[in-house]
Order: C-alpha cells, then sequence, then structure tokens
C-alpha cells in the first residue's frame, strides 16, 4: 500500500506535561504509555496498546473487566468516569488498601 504509514502500537507525541517512562499520558483524546523521559513539549514515543502496571487511586478496589479511566488532572487511573478518559480495562483485580496503587489495565487505544 502506497498510504500505509507504521503500524499503529505506537506512536510519537508531544508530552502535555514532564513523563518518566511508563507513565500514562493523554494529548487530546490519545492516552498512551510513555516509553521514555520526556519534558513538557519534547516528543516521547508511546505506546497506545498493550497491557501496563499503571497508577491508580489507592482507595478503590478494582475487578476484572472493570472499566478504567484517566484521571488527567491527578495523572492516575480511577473507574469513576466522570470528567475522565475511557483508557481501557482492569485484567487484574486488585484491593482497595491506601496502599494498592497500582492496576494492570489492558489499554484500549482510545482515540
Amino acid at each position: 500500500m502506497k498510504n500505509y504509514v507504521q503500524p499503529g502500537n505506537t506512536i510519537t507525541l508531544t508530552a502535555p506535561y514532564a513523563v518518566a517512562s511508563g507513565d500514562g499520558l493523554l494529548v487530546g483524546s490519545i492516552f498512551g504509555i510513555a516509553a521514555g523521559d520526556a519534558a513538557l513539549g519534547e516528543p516521547v514515543e508511546t505506546a497506545l496498546v498493550g497491557v501496563f502496571d499503571i497508577t491508580k487511586v489507592g482507595s478503590q478496589a478494582w475487578t476484572v473487566g472493570a472499566k478504567v479511566y484517566w484521571d488527567d488532572t491527578n495523572k492516575r487511573c480511577t473507574t469513576v468516569a466522570t470528567d475522565n478518559t475511557l483508557v481501557g480495562v482492569a485484567v487484574e483485580a486488585v484491593a482497595s488498601g491506601a496502599g494498592d496503587t497500582i492496576g494492570r489495565v489492558r489499554l484500549n487505544a482510545t482515540f
């Protein structure tokens, strides 16, 4: 195909804020995981699909298959839909303890 550009599992985005490798980032409606460190305004290779361990709200229990949203204000995942962006689903159950701050998420390559 003459118009083929790339597979689309990763793309280069402009960091909307400083990110470290493994951080979530939201650019418009595109959510992904930074593949490297980048300062605000720098290009960063971003994974759009796959399963990742992502920072979550510690006080929330997650069940397998629960919808997961990105809270761009607090830079973490949540199961609260209001004012947040759907990014995927939980693939492991997580307890609701204050220290349970990592959740395993399958990204849905939101657009």
